[in-house]
């Protein structure tokens, strides 16, 4: 067997379907055999961080390792935006880049260079093949390694001339078969740490969501009584959000993470990279006094920035069920029960009250183009089909979008820790592709459109029917309210510089691409196009002008 054809028989043997990538010269060998190999579905993005984005979005809908090919060191560095957003957000994925010929290396040819170098800063691990022989041994290690715990992207390196090779007698290692990890043999500290607990609170990570282990940590939140918190700048459904013992979204601040933590005993973390901040504040993300209890797959988590009295490192689900049979085995013989029962319904009543209050706000702001911010997400939400997945990057709408939707369906929000602007438009279509049975929005930022603009070309030529609403206030509007939060010059002045970017004709975009489009003139138009998400046959670009900081027209 050939090295490009052991390349496609590893690819179907993990799994794949598709092939995200841009093409050049070094890739060719490659894209000659998928010619022959309908099996396998090549889908081209214009740019490398678009198409890493695409096997982004794909690889959490299916929950299956993606597979990227980029060109040379050139397109490789522009897809590392797409791959520091996939290592944040633990996503698995192999990418494999076209090395020049190794027959002139030392010439340093046109777009040579070291690729390994280039990708190691994002890649759980980046290495390059010198051997024929050696290419099915690493790819099968680049696929095992991508999905380990904690999963991401993995980077092989592949000179043109080894790809090309006519060595034909090269053996494929079949696919390891590993038994998963049991919950860990002692939990008796945590168990009793958390039935003594006078006001216990639970922090969901992204892990919980990862794992499909929502319901096992509601069954633990329910035995005790504990409200729950998401992490800062969740990524998907961690804890159903209508839950009444669901108090949102904890601050990206450790100050803000320590009030709203302060008034608990002991602190329970589940399936969280605890913490990642996003502007400094002085002091601890835990308060002082309070014990934590962390729940976490991979051991490297465990007390990584704090203290903690009972550390279980283990698979999520099945360490969860056994806390929740421990706790309702330990309350079962005292008062606890009564008392945990006593707070989730006080906790039921604030979460409530707040709700209603968030609800009638957001129905007050409602009118006429440029839409109120707050309006315009709760549109959105109330639009939505009950079956939808909602691809967020909008910055600051997207913070005001999370206090008015409440997912419940495990992936139904998908979004990325990584912070790299650009992810939202290929995440969206790579989500439909992944699961083509489910609805998909994408809420998207004006300015975070323009990083992936390149992206809404795959949507058309694929005919992907995502509806991406591209919410228009001309600004970056999150800079100007960092300002305003500091004794700034520009929030004296008035006055911001670099932020600014009016003008843009979203029509003219779209028409671009070959992308229908509309611009909505009301809230409750917006709701409605989005209300009609389920029953298109092709994508939908949606302007949706909002108000600019300080109330002026985007």
């Amino acid at each position: 067997m050939k090295p490009v054809d052991a390349l496609l028989e590893i690819l179907r043997s993990e799994g794949v379907r598709h092939v995200f990538g841009n093409p050049g010269t070094t890739e060719l060998p490659f894209l000659d055999a998928l010619v022959e190999a309908p099996d396998l579905s090549y889908v081209l993005g214009l740019q490398e961080a678009s198409v890493v984005a695409m096997a982004d979005g794909y690889a959490r809908a299916t929950g299956r390792t993606a597979f990227v090919n980029l060109h040379v060191a050139a397109g490789l560095a522009n897809g590392l935006i797409g791959l520091l957003n996939a290592s944040r957000s633990r996503t698995p994925i192999v990418v494999l880049a076209g090395q020049q010929d190794r027959r002139h290396l030392l010439a340093d040819p046109m777009l040579s260079g070291d690729l390994v170098g280039i990708a190691s800063p994002v890649a759980k691990s980046a290495v390059e093949v010198h051997q024929a022989y050696d290419l099915p041994v690493l790819l099968r290690r680049a696929f095992a390694l991508a999905r380990q715990v904690p999963a991401g992207p993995v980077f092989v390196s592949v000179p043109m001339d080894v790809l090309s090779s006519d060595s034909d007698s090269l053996p494929v290692p079949g696919v390891s078969r590993v038994s998963p990890a049991g919950p860990p043999s002692e939990i008796t500290d945590a168990v009793r740490l958390l039935t003594g607990a006078d006001s216990p609170v639970i922090v969901a990570g992204d892990g919980v969501g990862r794992d499909g282990c929502v319901p096992d940590l509601v069954t633990l939140a329910e035995r005790l009584g504990a409200p729950v918190w998401s992490q800062p700048m969740y990524d998907g459904v961690d804890f159903p959000a209508s839950h009444p013992l669901h108090l949102g979204m904890l601050p990206p601040r450790h100050s803000a993470i320590r009030s709203a933590l302060e008034a608990h005993d002991v602190v329970v973390i589940v399936g969280c990279h605890a913490f990642m901040p996003h502007h400094y504040t002085p002091g601890p993300a835990i308060p002082e006094g309070a014990v934590v209890v962390q729940i976490d797959p991979d051991p490297a988590e465990i007390g990584r920035n704090f203290p903690v009295e009972a550390g279980l490192a283990g698979p999520l689900g099945p360490t969860l069920r056994a806390l929740a049979a421990g706790v309702a085995t330990a309350l079962a013989d005292g008062p606890g029960s009564a008392g945990a029962a006593g707070r989730a319904e006080r906790i039921s009543r604030r979460t409530a009250a707040s709700r209603d209050a968030a609800e009638a706000d957001a129905l007050r702001r409602y009118g006429p183009v440029p839409l109120d911010p707050v309006a315009a997400m709760h549109a959105v939400a109330a639009g939505l089909p009950a079956d939808a997945v909602v691809v967020e990057e909008a910055i600051t709408a997207g913070l005001v979008l999370r206090t008015v939707l409440r997912p419940d369906r495990p992936g139904s929000y998908v979004h990325t820790v990584g912070g790299g602007l650009g992810w939202g438009v290929g995440a969206a279509i790579g989500t439909r592709l992944g699961d083509p049975s489910r609805p998909v929005v994408a809420v998207l930022g004006d300015g975070c459109t323009m990083f992936g603009l390149q992206g809404l070309w795959s949507a058309v030529r694929y005919r992907v029917p995502v509806t991406f609403v591209v919410v228009n206030n001309g600004e970056y509007r999150t800079l100007k309210e960092t300002l305003d939060g500091t004794k700034s010059r520009s929030a004296a002045l008035g006055r911001y510089l670099g932020t600014d970017f009016p003008g843009l004709d979203w029509q003219a975009g779209a028409r671009l691409f070959g992308l229908a489009s509309t611009r909505v003139s009301s809230a409750a138009e917006l709701r409605a196009v989005v209300a009609g998400a389920g029953d298109r046959a092709d994508p939908l670009l949606v302007e949706v002008p909002v108000t600019a900081h300080g109330g002026r027209s985007g």
